[in-house]
């Protein structure tokens, strides 16, 4: 059973199905965008953010933030940032790292472990919830703005029959 408030549901049988939303979910990226990437260590949160870091165009390393807290990249004219913020102690560390600053009309910010930062990372605009589901992965995505909408809305088509994806009843 999903929470009321999921937009959308993905399937990701394997690590396979978990690149393809990746590199998807790249092509319905937009300036501006917050994106919350929330679950469990091993969930799929950085497999999925390497993908869709690739899929841009991007041939260097991909690493995890886990000890730099961000990574940055800049592909065409898009700056993307990738935080991870599953070593705070307190939310209050992410005003201590000045990383506010990121988070713009000019960037797209991917935010794992979001809740560390609680109270202070900027709302998202869509969130992508990955849970275990067997040997695979679910993710229930969940639009908290117009452009996490705009940005949900590009991806659901974009998957296809191969990685069918499924929308709730309206509430």
């Amino acid at each position: 059973m999903h929470s009321p408030d999921v937009n959308a549901v993905f399937p990701l049988p394997d690590e396979a199905a978990t690149q393809r939303l990746g590199e998807r979910l790249a092509t319905a990226l937009q300036p501006g965008l917050v994106i919350f990437l929330e679950g469990d260590l091993g969930a799929g949160k950085t497999t999925l953010v390497r993908a869709l870091i690739r899929a841009l165009g991007h041939a260097g390393p991909v690493k995890s933030p886990t000890y730099s807290l961000v990574e940055f990249y800049v592909i065409s004219s898009l700056y993307l940032y990738h935080f991870d913020f599953y070593r705070f102690e307190s939310p209050e560390e992410f005003l201590d790292a000045g990383l506010g600053e990121y988070f713009n009309d000019a960037s797209v910010c991917l935010v794992e472990w979001p809740e560390r930062a609680q109270g202070c990372v900027p709302s998202p605009d869509l969130r992508l919830r990955l849970h275990h589901a067997g040997v695979g992965r679910i993710v229930e995505a969940l639009a908290d703005t117009p452009k996490g909408e705009a940005c949900l809305n590009a991806l659901i088509p974009a998957m296809g029959a191969d990685d069918c994806c499924t929308t709730p009843a309206p509430r």
